[in-house]
């Protein structure tokens, strides 16, 4: 891969990071006298050490056993991260924060051991860093 390619690549994932953390910034009012529960599952697997190779499928996985009874958004997603970026890279998205686990598919990017996954429900999680292996995509 050419070092311009490799600038483009990264220039790419940079905006689309800014623009994601505009976004989930955002501010949102509440109602008065509303009681809002912010619930931050920790992420169980991957965990650090794990490997994944591309196109494989693997179930992540994270701990609900401390869940407050009213959750202000039940409703999850899961991003990859690399390194200190949120990829535009959505792993899944519209599932019950509470079931616990998903089933993803491993993306194709580039092989590297700094990859995170963000858990979402109404609150943001990071997993551990973990590696991704495979042929490069370039």
């Amino acid at each position: 891969m050419s070092s311009y390619s490799t600038r483009v690549v990264l220039a790419v994932l940079a905006l689309f990071a800014c623009l994601s953390q505009l976004v989930m910034g955002a501010a949102v009012p509440a109602q008065a006298g509303e009681k809002r529960d912010v619930f931050v599952p920790p992420v169980l697997y991957p965990h650090a050490g794990t490997v994944w190779t591309k196109g494989q499928k693997h179930n992540v996985t994270w701990d609900t056993s401390n869940a407050p009874e009213q959750i202000t958004n039940r409703q999850g997603f899961i991003l990859l991260r690399k390194g200190d970026i949120a990829t535009p890279l959505v792993l899944a998205s519209g599932f019950d924060i509470l079931l616990g686990r998903i089933e993803v598919t491993v993306p194709w990017v580039l092989p590297d051991d700094d990859y995170s996954l963000v858990l979402f429900g109404d609150s943001g999680n990071f997993s551990p860093q973990f590696t991704i292996n495979g042929p490069s995509p370039f």
